[in-house]
């Protein structure tokens, strides 16, 4: 699927992606179920070890065979199966949300009912606050641009891709669009180093939300030091895999704010553990995305409206990276917030003439 415009990072530029869906299909009391699961793994091992192909062959090498021997398969049952296989937790994450989705869609409930989220006061859909990733610019002319357009849209946080020499003045350069009062952050992808501690001290003067994984995932201690060192609170990203390295990683002062992605940790019911685990911490909470389709997009939605979910997330309209999504209804922002899904199932209906148009191959795994 091509992106609308190519989205640049510390560790790379995307120009479309190549994605990985797992339906799940079987009969619960007799009555036919389907179920979707997308897995957010890139082209390339770049953002992390996993890769789309690579996650296409544990997928149906290693981690499907283990559950053709379990009868009346549930989501939870998931993620114990597949433990012994190492990592692969977006190939893991993704046969999880596609049970977790069928086992919703034949109870008739919603992700949304099954999180506990309550509608809003007036009995409508609960509404949440949604931000924009936005990618690194070689012009800050260009960035800015790109930015208003995100204000004009009614984003009410925006995000900055950053990495050395595309840091500080392009931070200043968009605080001065934007004004004080709108919440601004930051996001290094692991670009910088434990040396690098005074030149990111310079972004205190911004006041930031955060500065999002500045240091390389494996560096926990690096990051206790930089936060010792910089007054912008330190959001833990690609580091964050498991909700044990979440505690771990909190105890050592490293996480003072914790972006919650759920292909990273291996699914929604590991996301919704570390949601747990911050709220017990006093650590604030958010919801990252990884170029979603409107199927892991409506997920995320849904996870984004628990209550430590305290500050907007990557939560972005469809169209800030899709032409033509691959679901019905794909998330719109409405007054600067998303609505949250409330149909059976994950929150999505698949558009099937469009996936049918985008599909490049297909598997199927019968047992």
């Amino acid at each position: 699927m091509p992106l609308v415009t190519p989205f640049r990072t510390s560790f790379g530029v995307e120009a479309d992606r190549d994605i990985l869906l797992v339906n799940v299909l079987g009969t619960v009391g007799g009555v036919a179920v389907s179920g979707w699961g997308e897995c957010v793994a890139l082209a390339d091992p770049t953002y992390s070890a996993e890769y789309v192909d690579g996650a296409q062959h544990v997928t149906e090498g290693h981690l499907l065979p283990r559950l053709t021997a379990v009868p009346e398969l549930t989501a939870a049952d998931v993620g114990r199966i597949l433990a012994p296989v190492h990592g692969h937790p977006m190939a893991k994450g993704a046969i999880e949300a596609a049970v977790l989705d069928a086992q919703l869609r034949a109870a008739g409930r919603s992700f949304a009912d099954l999180l506990g989220v309550a509608a809003a006061d007036d009995g409508s859909p609960r509404r949440i606050p949604s931000g924009v990733s936005v990618g690194i610019f070689d012009d800050v002319e260009d960035l800015l641009a790109a930015v208003q357009g995100y204000v004009d849209d009614g984003y009410v946080r925006i995000k900055l891709k950053i990495e050395p020499g595309a840091d500080i003045d392009h931070v200043a350069a968009v605080r001065d669009l934007i004004g004080p009062d709108t919440p601004l952050q930051v996001d290094a992808n692991t670009a910088y180093r434990r040396t690098d501690g005074q030149h990111l001290a310079r972004l205190d003067e911004f006041d930031l939300l955060l500065i999002e994984q500045p240091l390389p995932e494996e560096d926990i201690v690096g990051h206790a030091r930089l936060a010792a060192e910089v007054e912008t609170p330190i959001c833990l990203d690609e580091s964050l895999v498991s909700a044990a390295g979440t505690a771990d990683a909190i105890e050592l002062g490293a996480c003072e704010i914790a972006n919650i992605k759920p292909g990273r940790v291996g699914g929604y019911l590991e996301a919704i553990r570390i949601h747990d685990l911050c709220v017990q911490r006093d650590i604030p909470v958010w919801c990252g995305g990884m170029v979603e389709t409107g199927i892991g997009r409506a997920a995320n939605a849904a996870l984004a409206a628990l209550p430590g979910f305290t500050l907007p997330g990557d939560i972005s309209a469809s169209t800030r990276f899709y032409a033509q999504d691959i679901v019905t209804d794909p998330i719109q922002i409405i007054g600067g917030h998303v609505t949250v899904p409330t149909v059976a199932g994950m929150g999505f209906d698949i558009d099937l003439d469009v996936l049918d148009s985008v599909t490049t191959s297909t598997t199927t795994i019968s047992f």
